[in-house]
Order: C-alpha cells, then sequence, then structure tokens
C-alpha cells in the first residue's frame, strides 16, 4: 500500500491495514544472522532456498515443502540459497494478534475450537500438503506485478489459510492461539544459554533474543552462573572440543566451525588459553 495512499483513509480503515500485510520477498543476496524485532506475528512461506530462525530458548529451520508461523518478539534470521546461482524466494504475511483473536471469536463452533492446548514455543512449523503448495503459489501469482493487491483480497486469504488450518490442523491452530515468545526474565537467559551453547551466537546476540541491553543480560548471567558469559561460553565450547579430539578422534581444522569459530587459529588460541596446550599436542597426550 503506498504510504500517501494510506495517509489519506479514515483512520479506522488505515490501522486496520496496518494489522496485515502479504509480501513477495525475493533476492541474490540472502542475509545472515540478521537481528529482528518483529512488531506482528509473522507467517513464512518458503518456495527456494532455506530459513533459520533463532529466539532466545530454541531455534526452527525451515525449508521449502514447510512454512513457518512466528510470534512477535526478538529473532536472529538467516536465509540461505541451495545453489550459488539461486535465488532466496519467500512470502511473508505479517499479521496482528487482534486478527486471530477476531477469527476464533467467529468460528468457535469449528471442531476442536474450544480445546485448551498449550503453545509454549515461539513458532509453529507445517509441512505443506497439495493444498497448501497450490495455496503458496496462489499468493506469489497475486503478489506478481507491480500494482498493490487490495487490502480486503489480503484479509480474504488470510482468512482462508486460517480456516483450512482450523479444519486439518486443530490442535496446532489452538497453539498458534497460545504461541508466545514471552517468559520470565531468568528463565529466558537459561533458555537462551541451553539452546545456544553449541552455536555460534555472540553474547551480544544473545542478549538481544533476550531483550536486553548488553549490560543487563551480563547482569543476570553472572547472577546465575557466577561467572561471565564470555568465559563460561569459552569454557564449555573447550569442554565440548577436548570431548571430540578425546573420544571422537576428530581434528581441530574438522571441528573449529562446529564450535562457532570463523576460523581455525581463533580456535587454536581459544584451546590453549583453557588447557594449556594447542589441540595437536592435548591429542598426542591422552
Amino acid at each position: 500500500m503506498d504510504r500517501k495512499a494510506l495517509a489519506t483513509k479514515p483512520a479506522a480503515e488505515k490501522k486496520d491495514e496496518e494489522r496485515l500485510s502479504i509480501i513477495r520477498y525475493r533476492t541474490h543476496t540472502p542475509t545472515l544472522k540478521t537481528k529482528i524485532m518483529l512488531q506482528q506475528n509473522m507467517i513464512t512461506f518458503l518456495l527456494e532456498g532455506e530459513k533459520t530462525v533463532h529466539f532466545a530458548g530454541t531455534q526452527v529451520t525451515v525449508q521449502p515443502h514447510q512454512f513457518v508461523m512466528l510470534a512477535a518478539g526478538n529473532c536472529l534470521m538467516s536465509e540461505k540459497v541451495a545453489t550459488a546461482q539461486a535465488d532466496y524466494h519467500s512470502i511473508l504475511i505479517l499479521f496482528d494478534s487482534q486478527l486471530l483473536t477476531d477469527f476464533f471469536e467467529r468460528h468457535h463452533a469449528l471442531p476442536g475450537m474450544q480445546e485448551k492446548v498449550a503453545g509454549d514455543l515461539p513458532f509453529l512449523l507445517f509441512n505443506k500438503d497439495p493444498f497448501l503448495v497450490s495455496f503458496t503459489q496462489s499468493l506469489d501469482n497475486m503478489l506478481t506485478g507491480d500494482q498493490p493487491v487490495y487490502h480486503h483480497l489480503q484479509k480474504v486469504k488470510l482468512e482462508e489459510l486460517f480456516l483450512y488450518l482450523a479444519i486439518h490442523y486443530p490442535g496446532q491452530i489452538q497453539q498458534i492461539r497460545h504461541m508466545s515468545s514471552e517468559t520470565n526474565d531468568d528463565l529466558i537467559v537459561r533458555q537462551a544459554v541451553t539452546s545456544h551453547i553449541e552455536s555460534n551466537v555472540s553474547v551480544e546476540e544473545l542478549a538481544f533474543l533476550c531483550n536486553m541491553s548488553l549490560s543487563s543480560f551480563k547482569r543476570r548471567f553472572a547472577r546465575i552462573y557466577d561467572n561471565s558469559p564470555n568465559k563460561w561460553f569459552l569454557e564449555k565450547r573447550m569442554e565440548r572440543a577436548a570431548k571430540m579430539l578425546r573420544q571422537e578422534n576428530r581434528k581441530a581444522s574438522e571441528i573449529y566451525y562446529e564450535l562457532g569459530y570463523e576460523n581455525l587459529s581463533s580456535f587454536i588460541q581459544s584451546f590453549k588459553q583453557v588447557h594449556g596446550i594447542t589441540p595437536k599436542q592435548y591429542q598426542l597426550s591422552n
């Protein structure tokens, strides 16, 4: 919707249009670990490529045969293409929670809509069945071209999707109703640490996922773990590195990236800082 045209609309109609937007996203240069502050819930339909989304306590990877619903909140998004010549191609639906509330109120008589299902994850992952494959393609066709898509048509498409999911996936549609990325601060720090201990997510990125400033995250981390996050993560990762070198007999050049390091020399330096010897010397001594 053109911003100038939106500005001339009545306030109620403008607010209604701000609750929902459907976007066709295609690029030759996918992003890597971009910080995203989702102000609304988001559905991602992948057509080409792969998407990984990190939350504070969990993460999800989406393939072209799938689609995902994400709760509003902070996350890190990475996109990948299948080959260097391929595009990353997806359809995004951004919508606020009021649209979900309205849907459940209007369709409360549908089978399964009265069930109480916990939704403690900030996402829901679906596999596309034949209908959902066609639905994704219909969105792509609708968005191809230069003309803006009529807002009421966008609402009809979202309603169509929700109705289909409510009929064919009643348990998951109830989880959508209750999915949330909110929890208490101590718990969210513990979840962030536990789920990313073996990844290359930085302390600054963990603070972002927890919706905290870096200083607040470090203070809370130190109170919980009685250590600084940088030192704690270093020790834990080097413990894992030692186990891989000792029990799995793998070389340093085979494991450094898996442990979150961009190059071998940085990994060797960190290993020596914790264990006092190089990975090769450690293997020889064990």
